[in-house]
């Protein structure tokens, strides 16, 4: 056996799995509350002291709130959506969306978001510039401090790094997130967010004493869980949904087998997708979630929130959470299987939680095209976070890890 450790330190609970990286194999799973009050590896050394010797630990993180980003793109509908798209694709919590020529009333807007990382973008390639280097010219005037990545026209690359690294700013500058009208290209700004993060972002959340937690990191909590849902598409004859429900958000991921015949959108079409829905929360955002299924028509009238028990209340922010997720864009009716995952779904009883899924699944209402007969299980040894930490190293095994266990009830 060749034995490796994958932790995922989040707000709450540090996860680890042990996974035989030979076979794929699962050998044992652990918990601890994250030690957010002292120093995160607290809990992560207590976790490894537990689990006996492994070759190799791989982490990711959510803690401390994650990864926050805003967004500068030229128009609202073209750049700085497929900028807000790629964002969320990379694990990002996306805190504000600019779009236009920045005034500075405008970037007084986005400081007061307080965003770990800027993705400043606009204009395809060999378009107009101007815009995307009036921003950047404006960003170096106001002294700003936050890290930004520039992902906009390559031909004015160039300068705008110029600018802005001028002022002592940390750049990353990398390929257009829309070289073409119709053509979303998000891997190099993904890649880029993903290394600002770790070389910025987890040192800066002051989240444990030292440089080992910030070297440790591998990505952010949701981009691994992406890879690790793009892995486990691979595998499927259809199209697949994840719905992970957790204490402060809920967050939906999608693959979408490429359809070539389809209609172009303007700001391109990314076939494997994450939204967040920050008001729809199991234990911190129990009235954004009565809320929104009240507004949303789906239970206005609920008068014992506690009556409903955790699973009702992940029902309602599942159905809520997959309507907004459609309504972006996203043709779900080829999902041949739908994925439950978060706390509330593992500890639950697992013919119950998987039940939870039913009143999303039969959302006619909703004004989303529903999957026809999916097969529907539970992420119940969590298996998604660490399939996408071991993607890169370790394909074969991590394929298998999700085979094994993104089982039915």
């Amino acid at each position: 056996m060749m034995l490796v450790a994958c932790l995922d330190v989040g707000s709450t609970d540090t996860k680890l799995a042990v996974v035989d990286v030979g076979d794929g194999t699962l050998v044992a799973s652990a918990s601890h509350p994250t030690t957010i009050g002292s120093d995160v590896l607290d809990g992560v050394d207590a976790l490894l002291a537990g689990c006996g010797p492994v070759e190799r630990v791989y982490c990711c993180s959510s803690a401390g709130g994650g990864l926050r980003l805003a967004v500068i793109g030229q128009e609202a509908l073209v750049s700085a959506d497929a900028a807000h798209r790629v964002a969320l694709s990379a694990g990002a919590r996306v805190v504000h969306v600019a779009a236009g020529r920045q005034t500075p009333d405008g970037l007084r807007t986005v400081r007061a978001a307080r965003p770990d990382v800027l993705l400043l973008v606009g204009g395809t390639d060999g378009g107009d510039p101007d815009t995307l280097l009036h921003n950047a010219r404006r960003l170096a005037a106001a002294r700003w401090r936050v890290p930004v990545v520039v992902a906009g026209n390559a031909d004015a690359r160039d300068e705008v790094t110029a600018l802005l690294t001028g002022r002592g700013l940390p750049v990353a500058a990398t390929g257009n997130v829309l070289p073409r009208i119709g053509v979303l290209d998000p891997g190099p700004a993904r890649a880029a967010i993903r290394d600002v993060f770790l070389r910025h972002v987890i040192g800066g959340k002051r989240l444990s004493r030292g440089t080992r937690f910030a070297r440790l990191v591998a990505a952010a909590t949701p981009d691994a869980v992406l890879t690790g849902v793009g892995l486990y598409a691979d595998q499927l004859p259809g199209d697949l949904l994840v719905v992970d429900v957790g204490g402060a958000t809920t967050d939906v991921y999608s693959a979408l087998v490429p359809d070539e015949t389809a209609g172009t959108a303007v700001a391109g079409t990314l076939w494997r997708a994450r939204t967040v829905e920050g008001d729809l929360g199991v234990r911190w955002n129990v009235d954004g979630i009565v809320a929104a299924a009240a507004a949303e028509r789906i239970a206005p009238n609920i008068s014992d929130i506690r009556g409903l028990g955790p699973l009702g209340l992940a029902a309602l922010a599942c159905t809520v959470a997959v309507r907004r997720h459609a309504r972006a864009g996203r043709d779900l009716r080829n999902v041949v299987s739908v994925v439950a995952s978060g706390g509330v779904f593992r500890h639950a009883e697992p013919r119950a939680a998987a039940a939870a899924l039913t009143p999303t699944l039969h959302d006619h209402p909703g004004g989303w095209a529903l999957p026809r007969a999916p097969h529907v299980a539970v992420d119940r040894d969590y298996v998604l976070a660490p399939a996408g930490l071991l993607a890169a190293d370790h394909p074969d095994a991590a394929a298998e890890l999700l085979r094994r266990h993104l089982h039915g009830p």
